[in-house]
């Protein structure tokens, strides 16, 4: 089966959603973002943002193990009915990363994915190429993060 048999392109599929907290952010941040905005609450409250917020890094992380989670589930639940799932990964790269929105500790984000195109790839016969685009929604109904993604995908 193909991901585009799972999922037409234009079919948006929401994969699950994160609540931040400012442990998860500070976290986070102190290993692979240490901006002070991301690391101390008290300083946060001096920057442009005006509070402790994620690392874009962090919500791009986010809806990666959201994205993960979703899709062990839809594995199990395929082979579950007989299906053989989609050989998916790695990814061939993104393109357009936004970060639309600050995060801040206590903030819910709900992600999702929608496949935008499936190709063959010429140059591997049985390779496909999906790209996809991914966002993440806060609880207000906010975008706050978006970005086109490409997937490999084996037969």
């Amino acid at each position: 089966m193909k991901l585009i048999e799972l999922s037409p392109p234009g079919k948006k599929v929401i994969t699950g959603t994160l609540t931040f907290t400012a442990e998860d952010i500070t976290r986070f941040a102190r290993k692979f973002d240490p901006q002070p905005f991301h690391v101390d609450a008290d300083a946060a409250r001096n920057y442009v943002f005006g509070d402790l917020c994620a690392s874009g890094w962090h919500t791009c992380a986010g809806w990666m193990k959201v994205f993960m989670a979703y899709w062990m589930r839809e594995y199990a639940r395929l082979k579950q009915e007989g299906i053989e799932p989609p050989k998916l990964g790695p990814s061939a790269g993104f393109r357009k990363l936004q970060w639309l929105k600050p995060v801040y500790a206590g903030d819910t984000i709900t992600y999702s994915t929608t496949l935008l195109e499936s190709r063959p790839l010429a140059s591997r016969p049985g390779t496909w190429i999906n790209t996809t685009l991914n966002d993440g929604v806060n609880q207000h109904g906010e975008a706050v993060m978006r970005y086109e993604g490409t997937v490999l995908e084996f037969e």
